[in-house]
């Protein structure tokens, strides 16, 4: 069947180029973005003025059958409340210690449906104002489109000053809603967050001296105790002081009506990723790991189970999670029309040289089946580290390392990288060129936004089917953060590839929209900076944008 969508698409027109290896890509500038954003024909969003009483955040996601929900209060509930799905009540289950953190599952709804919700205290006496979210179509339905917002890197503590200016090293939080209320305005049916909405790192290098062992960090939290659990022990309320403001107080209840994909990154285990003789930080040592689980139990929603997903990858059906949800791994499907295959590249990486991985067997495995099936239109990565570009850090899939005349070169070995994690990177690519549709990388991570096509690394060849990917911008990078400020370098592609950059890197603030319909998405890249005018980020227009679509 087919079924309506829940607003009406933004028609673009563009010019047509040439077709180049079975994918037309045509880049668009403003000349498809004179729409603002806000022009969007859709229907009304929730009311500018819902009323969110003692409610503190929400974050939802969702699948076809089922919703879940990450909230908290703004004091402690000492009674459990419930989750009013129409006329159905649903109890929460406490996820904190003092119980300000609750989760709702609501399981068995009907796909492709608009459902109102509204949170109750014990008395069935209304919390706030009830909002609406919708399911996902059935697996086996066929929508005519699907509109995705993405972005990365949107953490980053008020407090955070740089030493030598006093300066913000991040874009401040009301600036951030900001842009976040800018992409929300273009209804969104989902919303994908990669990584880093977490900075407090503990024990490596520049960002640890600037984040959690700074003397602003020390006077508002101290230090964690490593040797302490980090629910149930003090190192509960540090965790409170160090997160809340960079993900509670930032998401407030914006996205309440937007199935939210949080995937994690480096940051999101409280440390960068750092390898020196004196410390390497990934894979995370068991206090990294519990500090990133907590982060995740109390404040955004986990992976929901999919038909096509292995339930027993790494991170999956864990006694103190909801049933059937997975940590890392994680699957966006709307309808036939594309599935979205999310995952994490730090918690599993390892350290075996030539069999070194990024990712499990079984998870690559997850992702190279998907990629074979051909039950979707579209089927698309998101992984936390991304592919097509590098500046020079460790924990890239690639060897490059920046030489002494400022260019990243292979020249010189780059400490501690291991070459079984570029053996993976070929081996995902390779079997995303060999999909008959698009093969489209979403990614994060590099503090930028570009796009690129990926034609060729060393003896892997993909010109027949050239991998598209996308850095779909930060949130909140402040001045320091830049890689040509942090890493002497912005992103660039990586010696070992050949590629075509339909979008060089910039290093601007921003998101990305995507139009998904049948064999063709629309990309839009919006962009602020913080420095610019605040009157930027009110009725933005995208600066660049591009269509893929697919061969055949």
């Amino acid at each position: 069947m087919t079924v309506p969508n829940r607003r009406e698409f933004l028609h673009v027109t563009a010019g047509v180029g040439a077709s180049l290896a079975g994918q037309l890509l045509v880049p668009g500038g403003l000349s498809i973005g004179g729409v603002r954003l806000e022009e969007a024909s859709a229907p009304a969003s929730p009311s500018s003025d819902w009323s969110r009483g003692d409610v503190h955040h929400l974050l939802p996601t969702a699948n076809h059958r089922r919703i879940l929900l990450k909230a908290s209060f703004q004091r402690p509930v000492s009674e459990t409340p419930a989750l009013r799905v129409d006329s159905a009540l649903h109890p929460g289950r406490r996820r904190d210690t003092a119980g300000e953190f609750w989760e709702f599952d609501v399981d068995g709804l009907e796909p492709g449906r608009s459902y109102q919700l509204q949170l109750l205290d014990r008395r069935r006496r209304a919390l706030c104002d009830p909002w609406p979210i919708a399911t996902f179509p059935a697996p086996t339905d066929q929508p005519r489109q699907f509109r995705l917002l993405v972005y990365t890197c949107a953490g980053g503590h008020d407090i955070a000053r740089d030493p030598d200016t006093g300066q913000p090293l991040w874009v401040p939080v009301a600036l951030r809603q900001k842009l976040l209320q800018a992409g929300l305005s273009a209804r969104p049916d989902a919303v994908i967050a990669i990584g880093d909405r977490v900075y407090w790192d503990l024990r490596a290098g520049r960002t640890a001296e600037r984040l959690g062992r700074s003397p602003e960090a020390r006077t508002l939290v101290g230090d964690f105790v490593r040797n302490a659990p980090v629910l149930g022990s003090i190192n509960e309320r540090k965790l409170h002081l160090a997160v809340r403001p960079q993900i509670a107080d930032l998401y407030g209840t914006l996205f309440r009506s937007t199935p939210c994909f949080f995937v994690q990154d480096d940051h999101d285990y409280f440390e960068n990723d750092h390898a020196t003789d004196e410390i390497v930080t990934f894979p995370p040592d068991p206090f990294m790991l519990q500090l990133a689980r907590a982060t995740q139990r109390l404040y955004y929603p986990e992976f929901l189970p999919d038909a096509n997903r292995p339930a027993g990858l790494p991170g999956a059906a864990e006694a103190d999670r909801p049933p059937g949800v997975s940590e890392s791994f994680g699957t966006l499907r709307f309808g036939r029309l594309g599935e979205i295959l999310i995952y994490d590249c730090r918690r599993y990486l390892t350290l075996m040289g030539p069999t070194a991985t990024f990712l499990p067997e079984t998870v690559e495995g997850w992702l190279e089946g998907r990629m074979a099936a051909r039950d979707t239109d579209h089927l698309v990565n998101v992984p936390s580290a991304p592919l097509g570009w590098s500046a020079g850090k460790w924990a890239e899939w690639y060897p490059d390392v920046l030489g002494p005349d400022g260019k990243l070169t292979t020249r010189q070995a780059k400490p501690y990288w291991q070459s079984g994690w570029a053996s993976q990177h070929d081996r995902l690519l390779g079997a995303a060129s060999a999909m008959q549709s698009i093969p489209l990388f979403l990614c994060g991570d590099l503090h930028a936004i570009g796009a690129s096509r990926i034609h060729r690394s060393g003896r892997a060849d993909w010109r027949a089917n050239p991998v598209v990917s996308v850095l779909t911008g930060p949130i909140s990078t402040g001045p320091w953060g830049w890689p040509s400020a942090y890493r002497g370098t912005r992103p660039v592609a990586p010696n070992v590839l050949e590629v075509d950059e339909q979008l060089v890197p910039v290093e601007r603030n921003g998101f990305s929209i995507l139009d998904f319909t049948a064999g063709r998405v629309t990309v839009r890249f919006f962009s602020w900076k913080l420095g610019e005018p605040e009157s930027g980020l009110d009725g933005m227009v995208p600066f660049h944008s591009f269509v893929a679509e697919r061969r055949g």
